[in-house]
């Protein structure tokens, strides 16, 4: 059952990368990418890596929050 779940959540990851290059807005962009990094972090849970699955959660978070404010103060 595990591998199951585990063959979802890449599947998921791809579908997301893909997602994520093809928007036409940036705001969607950056809203597809925060939730690509946290289907990343469930695997990285699932490998039993947590040090770096909290690696991914912290970097993911201020990549995003870097984005959404380069993104405010250029405008779109």
């Amino acid at each position: 059952m595990p591998g199951i779940i585990h063959e979802v959540l890449l599947m998921a990851i791809i579908l997301l990368a893909i997602s994520v290059v093809e928007a036409e807005r940036l705001i969607s962009a950056v809203l597809r990418y925060g939730l690509l990094g946290l289907v990343f972090t469930v695997v990285l849970i699932q490998l039993r890596a947590p040090d770096v699955a909290l690696s991914a959660v912290v970097v993911g978070a201020i990549v995003t929050g870097l984005f959404l404010y380069t993104i405010r103060e250029v405008g779109e």
